[in-house]
């Protein structure tokens, strides 16, 4: 009996640690994003090809060698990494992976099961045109410029002059004070009018211009999850994040010929570009004036920093619009509040007094603009 009695929390405990390795098992790791861009577990082909049982088919080492690097397996002569690259006819893209990332993901594709990892399907919206799928919904952020405030300021300069005229010429009004009350009404309105216009001079927070092609974020970023870096890719490296060319969308839309939401008209328009060699003309949405100097590779690189910091949760937006100021007061006032990391950051090194403090407990981090960032010249040149 005791011996029973015994058993008892050590089965519970045993069912309670077995049902959390399944549900670790199950999760996506976070690498599986790179891989779901192009690949799918148990739906069939997408760019690449469909990866359920892969594990049983392929030798795990032989996997994280291809997985890092299939072309230089193909052009090592490696005859199933060559089939496969005739096969698809597109190189997948060197990753940068562990031994232990490749072993989670190849975990996650051994150990996947669709109703854990797929949430509930919710219902579905009707079906809508393709204007309303257009539309764009800003973020509740404050909105720089008045608008069109040209008509206003005109009927209040035009109501300013006129009563300046009648105040020193025509008198045709006998009372003074209606004057003074015009022509103060009419400096203030005129003034404010002047200052908002100035201060939202090369600012465009909610700009989400018409594109070329209506191409969704939410579907690409977001239900499909492609990482960013994957079309911008110089972010990393580069003072632009880039504008992704045709050859980038068709490594998915050779395959890919029909929207959920727009059928082939938007991505017939990607494969006559392709066809015939002229690019697509995106429109670009952020904006900095000419006489401010930035670098993505400084903020995602060195910094750290996340995309959605300063273009918001892109993976939710169908047409992006520019959330934030990226003003002068917003800047500045991210790099009085943004830690730098310099844990295992190369580009701090020389920094050697502040290791030496955040070392010594003298301080207990660093900003910014404690390196420097809200310096002119660090902006302005």
């Amino acid at each position: 009996m005791k011996h029973t009695l015994l058993f008892i929390p050590v089965f519970f405990i045993f069912s309670v640690f077995l049902l959390s390795s399944l549900q670790a098992q199950t999760q996506a790791p976070p690498e599986w994003a790179t891989c779901g861009a192009c690949h799918s577990i148990g739906k069939g082909r997408l760019v690449g090809p469909d990866l359920k049982g892969i594990t049983e088919r392929r030798d795990e080492t032989w996997l994280i060698n291809f997985i890092r690097s299939s072309q230089t397996m193909v052009n090592d002569g490696d005859a199933e990494a060559v089939k496969i690259f005739d096969e698809y006819k597109i190189p997948m893209p060197d990753n940068n992976f562990t031994d232990e990332q490749i072993t989670g993901i190849l975990d996650y594709i051994k150990n996947y099961e669709e109703a854990a990892a797929q949430p509930a399907e919710e219902e579905k919206p009707a079906e809508s045109t393709h204007e309303v799928e257009h539309e764009v919904v800003v973020s509740e952020q404050e909105q720089y410029g008045g608008g069109n405030t040209q008509t206003t300021f005109i009927i209040f300069f035009v109501l300013l002059f006129i009563s300046l005229i009648d105040l020193g010429l025509t008198k045709i009004i006998k009372a003074k004070f209606i004057h003074i009350i015009i022509i103060l009404t009419s400096l203030f309105i005129i003034g404010e009018i002047m200052y908002v216009e100035a201060a939202a001079l090369s600012r465009q927070q909610g700009y989400s211009p018409d594109q070329p092609i209506w191409f969704s974020h939410k579907v690409h970023a977001g239900q499909n999850m492609i990482d960013c870096e994957y079309c911008h890719t110089t972010a990393n490296d580069s003072k632009s994040a880039g504008i992704p060319g045709t050859d980038v969308c068709m490594n998915c839309h050779n395959i890919v010929k029909t929207g959920t939401q727009t059928g082939d008209v938007e991505i017939n328009k990607v494969l006559e570009s392709w066809k015939t060699g002229k690019p697509i003309e995106w429109i670009r949405v952020h904006n900095m004036p000419d006489h401010v100097w930035f670098s993505h590779a400084q903020h995602v690189n060195a910094g750290k920093r996340e995309c959605e910091e300063c273009h918001g949760k892109v993976e939710e937006m169908d047409r992006v619009a520019q959330v934030e100021s990226l003003g002068m007061g917003w800047c500045i006032d991210c790099h009085r509040r943004t830690e730098v990391q310099f844990k295992d950051n190369g580009f701090y090194d020389k920094y050697v007094r502040f290791h030496e403090d955040l070392n010594s407990g003298k301080r207990s981090k660093i900003t910014v603009e404690d390196i420097g960032g809200n310096n002119c010249q660090t902006c302005h040149y």
